[in-house]
C-alpha cells in the first residue's frame, strides 16, 4: 500500500511536471512568435536588394554570410514578410542572441515549432549560437521536411565547424550597396546591373543610359563617401560613427570568437587599421609594420588575413594561385571607401579611387595586384590602370585586353572608360 501511495504521488506529480512544462513552453513559444510578428512588421518593403532574387530559399540549408551592417537581417526580415507574412506559423524568425537561449537549446527550440506545424526556421547572427552548426545539423537529420535559413558573420566557418555543413548547405556572400544600389536606395534612379564582358564592350551604350536618367558624377562622389552601407541617414557624422562602431565590434567580438585573438590585442588591430588607412594603399613593409606595432612579423601576417576574412581591409597578390599561408601580401587596401573616409582625416583621391576599384571588381571576380602590368589584373587576364581624367596608356600601351578606369569622365573615349562604371556590376 505505501509502495502504492508513493507511486501513485510520484506519478501525479510526474503528470503535474509534465503539464507545466508543456504550458510554459507553450507560453515561451507565444513569446516568441509575438517578438516575430513586431521585427517582421516593423521591416519596410519600399527596397528590395536584387540579391533577394538570387538565393534559392526553399532549400532545405541555405546560409547568408557577409560583414556587419551590409543588410543581411533586413533581407531575411523581407523576405519571411513577402513570402508568410507577419504572422508567425509555418515561419519563425529567432535572433540567435535572445534571453530565450539562456535556459533552452536550439534544438529544443526546433522540436517545439515542428510540433506546432512550423515548417521554415530562420536564425539571424547564428554565430552568436555557440553549438549552431551540431544542432542545426541535428534538427535537418531529424525533421527532413524543416527548412533552416541562417545569417551570420564573413568569419563564420562553415567547412571547419563542429559539424561539417559544408556539403549541405547552400552557402551565400552578402556585400554593402554598388553604386547602382545607392542611386537605387538613395535616390530613387533604377538601372540594370551589368557583367564586366558587357561593361567593357557596350560603355557608350551603358553611359548614354545613365546619363539620360542622371548626372553621375556628383553621386559617384556622393557614394565614395557615405553608399556602401545601408545606413546612411542624412547625417554623415553619425554614419561614420556608425561605422567605427561596425569596425569596434568586428575587432573586439568577432575576432576574438572566431579568430582566438586575444582580447589584449585587440588594440593592436585597431592601430593596424589605422595605421594603414593614413598610409594607403600601403605597399607591404612587413618588418615596418612589425616595428610600429611592437610585435612579431608572423602575428603581423596572421593579423592582416584575419582583417581580410571580416572584410576590413582587401589583400591583394600578384599571383593568387601560389599565395602561401602566410605569405605577404603585395598591396593592401581598406574593404571600402566609405570606411576608409571614416577611419582616414585627409583620404587621398587615388586611394579612393582604388579602393573603391577593388571592392567592387571583388565582389564577383578574382582581383590581383598588376605591379609593373597597370594598377590590377581581374580574372588573369583584363588589366585596368586607374586614374584621373587626363591619365594615359603610356603604363599598359602595349598589354591586350588592358583599359583606363578614370574619373570625372562621363562617356567612354575608347578604352578610357568612366571609373564608375564598375559599379555597375552588382
Amino acid at each position: 500500500k505505501l509502495f502504492y501511495c508513493k507511486f501513485g504521488y510520484y506519478t501525479k506529480c510526474l503528470y503535474f511536471c509534465n503539464g507545466l512544462i508543456k504550458r510554459n513552453s507553450v507560453i515561451v513559444m507565444e513569446t516568441l512568435y509575438n517578438k516575430h510578428k513586431i521585427l517582421i512588421s516593423n521591416v519596410s518593403l519600399r527596397i528590395v536588394r536584387d540579391v533577394m532574387n538570387k538565393i534559392s530559399w526553399d532549400k532545405q540549408l541555405v546560409g547568408i554570410r557577409g560583414s556587419r551592417g551590409v543588410g543581411k537581417t533586413t533581407l531575411m526580415r523581407q523576405y519571411i514578410r513577402q513570402k508568410y507574412g507577419t504572422r508567425a506559423g509555418e515561419a519563425l524568425y529567432c535572433v540567435m542572441d535572445s534571453m530565450y537561449f539562456t535556459n533552452h537549446t536550439l534544438l529544443d527550440l526546433a522540436e517545439h515549432f515542428h510540433q506546432m506545424g512550423g515548417k521554415h526556421l530562420f536564425l539571424d547572427e547564428v554565430h552568436k549560437y555557440p553549438t549552431w552548426s551540431k544542432e542545426v545539423k541535428e534538427i535537418i537529420d531529424l525533421w527532413p521536411d524543416m527548412k533552416v535559413t541562417f545569417t551570420g558573420s564573413s568569419l563564420l566557418q562553415i567547412l571547419n565547424a563542429d559539424a561539417d555543413l559544408s556539403r549541405r548547405v547552400l552557402s551565400y556572400e552578402m556585400a554593402g550597396l554598388s553604386f547602382r544600389e545607392y542611386l537605387r536606395f538613395y535616390k530613387g534612379i533604377e538601372l540594370p546591373s551589368y557583367s564586366l564582358d558587357e561593361i567593357l564592350a557596350e560603355s557608350d551604350f551603358i553611359c548614354d543610359s545613365v546619363c539620360k536618367v542622371c548626372t553621375p558624377l556628383p553621386l559617384f562622389n556622393e557614394y565614395l563617401r557615405v553608399g556602401y552601407y545601408p545606413f546612411y541617414d542624412g547625417n554623415e557624422v553619425e554614419y561614420y560613427s556608425r561605422i567605427e562602431n561596425v569596425i569596434s565590434f568586428i575587432i573586439d567580438q568577432e575576432l576574438t570568437l572566431f579568430c582566438g585573438v586575444e582580447p589584449a590585442y585587440t588594440r593592436k588591430l585597431k592601430a593596424m587599421l589605422l595605421y594603414l588607412s593614413e598610409n594607403l594603399p600601403y605597399e607591404v613593409n612587413i618588418a615596418k609594420l612589425a616595428s610600429y606595432l611592437e610585435i612579431n612579423k608572423t602575428t603581423v601576417l596572421s593579423y592582416l588575413s584575419f582583417m581580410d576574412r571580416a572584410e576590413l581591409v582587401k589583400l591583394l597578390y600578384t599571383d593568387n594561385k601560389s599565395v602561401t599561408k602566410m605569405q605577404k601580401p603585395d598591396k593592401i587596401y581598406i574593404h571600402n571607401t566609405n570606411m576608409l573616409c571614416a577611419l582616414g582625416t585627409q583620404t587621398n583621391i587615388g586611394t579612393l579611387r582604388e579602393c573603391f576599384v577593388v571592392n567592387q571588381l571583388s565582389n564577383n571576380h578574382v582581383v590581383e595586384y598588376g605591379k609593373s602590368n597597370g594598377d590590377f589584373k581581374v580574372d588573369g587576364k583584363i588589366i585596368f590602370e586607374v586614374g584621373g581624367r587626363d591619365k594615359s596608356f603610356e603604363q599598359i600601351a602595349n598589354i591586350k585586353d588592358s583599359y583606363i578606369l578614370a574619373d570625372s569622365m562621363e562617356h567612354p573615349i575608347g578604352k578610357k572608360l568612366p571609373l564608375w562604371i564598375v559599379g555597375l556590376l552588382y
